[in-house]
């Protein structure tokens, strides 16, 4: 007991360890979104049971465009660098994002996005789609 005393002593004594050495936290937590509804109002919604969470990344070189397609289930995106244009088809709405920007894509409505800006977009994207199911684009015919 008197070792485990001294060694939390000695820790707590240490500048920068585990508290900080008042200049700089050893950690910083930054809210980047807090919603409960897609970018055009829908309510989030995922599968009922099971999922299965894909990442992919994605760069899109300046001028692509993609092609309209629509996500059967909840699709999630981080804008990593570039800026970003999406068109709900479906609502007429525009959305354009830029680095830092977190997007909770629309459910089920077609819509394309495409880059409008000098650099390439990066993105990170996050899919929550039913156990067993990667496939989460489906392009309009």
């Amino acid at each position: 007991m008197r070792r485990l005393c001294l060694s939390l002593a000695a820790v707590c004594l240490l500048p920068g360890i585990a508290w900080g050495d008042g200049a700089r936290k050893p950690v910083t937590v930054t809210p980047i979104l807090s919603t409960a509804t897609t970018a055009s109002g829908q309510p989030i919604a995922l599968p009922a049971g099971p999922v299965t969470v894909g990442v992919s990344r994605y760069v899109i070189e300046p001028g692509a465009k993609l092609p309209v397609h629509k996500h059967p289930s909840q699709r999630y995106a981080y804008v990593q660098a570039g800026n970003l244009t999406v068109y709900d088809v479906d609502t007429g709405q525009r959305f354009d994002y830029k680095p830092g920007d977190f997007i909770v894509e629309v459910l089920d409505q077609w819509h394309y996005g495409e880059n409008t800006g000098a650099v390439p977009v990066e993105l990170l994207v996050i899919d929550q789609t039913p156990a067993g199911t990667t496939v989460n684009t489906v392009t309009k015919p």
